[in-house]
């Protein structure tokens, strides 16, 4: 293509705005803003650094080599365990630090104390520090779960919450008035290996009869790993600091098994079967029946917990629908022998089991003729 000469006069006139910004940071002194990812190479860590690279900071990953050592050559790798080897970090320095892998206040405490210079320190919590979720809108002053037993060494389903409490106990102390504790509440979208919410945009697309959590009104509440990635580093360049419920938009079940649906475009119907039933089949919330609670109990409400701070600091959220449409899509790129067996939700045998016995104790409530 011939380039006209007010083509040539925009190159030139953007070469040189570019070339002026360029000497004004050298005349300047200014440094690139350093960020240290502290894992980086699984589902939110790849989404911290895609939105961090956008963001012109220069970031350095520290993990165990293990979980994708070939992503991101162009950056820093500094291997090392949070558990006990931390020599790779000594003597280094960086502007800001998300931590995204830890799980045992020992471990924050350590890492936030060695790393004590940065000016920034962002923990990856969770909603699961709260010790009582049965009213909704819980907001960060609810009161969080302590631990038992604060030695411990391993996560058990009574104290991954209390944990996490503590770890965010741990950065503080580490790091007064310079931590972001950030709680997510269930993080979804492509890459997610627990496929907690994969189940439904998967089991919807196959069509159907679908077995549906007691009612379509019932509340899911859960974000996108991008829109979470992307909110990570608008709390970075703001140098936002204090606690914040990191989560979506609590909405009706019924929504989202619909829009399964139209994004799929399958013949699905949703069969809904009301809780006491699921209860007295063995059919477990939140594991078999993927995002939904129960509404009785001390979680009935564990999914409308208030993100109105967050959203008052820049925290947005894209259309289900992407969501529901770039997660089905990304599971289909995965090998068979991945596609042939989710990690949560009902086995097609379990489900059509249970249906039939939803059915069937319908049949023997509905008046008899005559």
């Amino acid at each position: 293509m011939t380039q006209t000469r007010r083509d040539l006069l925009k190159t030139a006139a953007a070469a040189a705005a570019t070339s002026a910004l360029g000497t004004n940071r050298l005349l300047s002194g200014a440094e690139p803003k350093t960020l240290l990812i502290l894992g980086g190479t699984r589902f939110l860590g790849p989404e911290v650094v895609e939105a961090a690279k956008k963001s012109c900071w220069k970031i350095s990953l520290f993990n165990r080599g293990k979980s994708h050592p070939d992503w991101f050559p162009e950056l820093e790798h500094l291997q090392g365990d949070r558990n006990g080897d931390l020599k790779s970090l000594e003597g280094r320095t960086w502007d800001a630090v998300v931590d995204t892998s830890g799980y045992f206040p020992k471990q924050v405490a350590a890492s936030a104390s060695l790393l004590s210079k940065a000016k920034q320190y962002v923990f990856i919590s969770s909603i699961s520090v709260f010790s009582d979720l049965s009213k909704p809108g819980v907001d960060e002053n609810g009161p969080v779960g302590e631990l038992k037993d604060p030695n411990a060494d391993k996560i058990t389903e009574g104290n991954y919450g209390p944990l996490k409490a503590a770890c965010e106990r741990a950065a503080e102390a580490a790091m007064p008035g310079r931590v972001t504790n950030i709680r997510p509440g269930l993080i979804v979208g492509p890459n997610d290996l627990t496929d907690r919410f994969t189940y439904w945009p998967v089991r919807v697309a196959k069509g159907g009869e679908v077995l549906a959590p007691n009612k379509p009104s019932d509340f899911l509440q859960f974000i996108d790993v991008r829109d979470l990635g992307n909110w990570i580093v608008k709390c970075l360049d703001a140098k936002t600091v204090g606690v914040f419920n990191a989560t979506g938009n609590p909405l009706p079940v019924g929504t989202l098994l619909d829009t399964c649906k139209a994004t799929s475009a399958s013949n699905a119907t949703f069969t809904w079967a009301d809780a006491a039933f699921l209860e007295a089949q063995k059919v477990a919330a939140w594991s078999d029946l993927p995002c939904w609670l129960p509404p009785t109990g001390d979680e009935a409400h564990g999914n409308e917990v208030s993100n109105a701070k967050a959203a008052g600091k820049g925290l947005t959220f894209r259309p289900l629908k992407d969501t529901c449409k770039d997660t089905l899509a990304w599971w289909k790129t995965l090998p068979a022998e991945r596609q042939a067996k989710l990690k949560s939700g009902l086995t097609a045998e379990r489900e059509a089991a249970v249906l039939a016995a939803w059915h069937e104790a319908q049949a023997k409530k509905a008046p008899k003729a005559g």
